[in-house]
């Protein structure tokens, strides 16, 4: 007599409204409980700045602020910003202008082969908005959860002090 084997059935995973802010504008889709962030607003929300690197928030290639605050998108549930501020590479820029600190990255070779970049952009960019005059080591704080294969760092650091020195 055969033995049967057991059938697995996957959970279905259920769906909720999702209503958060952004780049600047509300928005409301429907989304798996367990869709992670990243790839929320790489599918859905069809923002491709924000890299998939390692899948485990190691490398920062993800990096987005949430509330201002630097959070690695590939950890994260998009059901959890529900009725938050998110704000990617692509909200930076205001009306096609390049922010200080994007200015920075291209005028002092910050950016390389450019797939760390965003990432990098963004956890900078969450430092600067809670200490817009930062020494560097708050930089290398700030971006130690951000990793680049290209260098050793130096052009990136660079770049994020500049763009501090033109602070208001």
């Amino acid at each position: 007599m055969p033995i049967e084997s057991p059938q697995l059935e996957r959970p279905q995973s259920q769906k909720r409204l999702l209503r958060l802010k952004l780049n600047g504008r509300w928005r409301e889709d429907a989304v798996a409980e367990n869709q992670l962030l990243v790839d929320y607003l790489r599918d859905v929300a069809a923002l491709t700045g924000v890299k998939t690197g390692c899948d485990g928030g190691e490398c920062g290639a993800c990096t987005v602020l949430i509330d201002d605050e630097a959070v690695p998108s590939c950890i994260t549930l998009a059901a959890r910003c529900d009725g938050r501020a998110i704000e990617t590479i692509e909200g930076l820029a205001r009306q096609g202008r390049p922010t200080r600190l994007q200015r920075a990255f291209h005028e002092k070779l910050g950016a390389q082969c450019g797939f760390c970049t965003p990432g990098m952009i963004m956890a900078a960019e969450g430092l600067l908005r809670r200490n817009p005059h930062p020494t560097e080591a708050d930089v290398r704080t700030a971006l130690s959860g951000n990793l680049c294969r290209c260098t050793g760092y130096v052009k990136i650091i660079e770049s994020v002090l500049v763009a501090a020195e033109t602070a208001p």
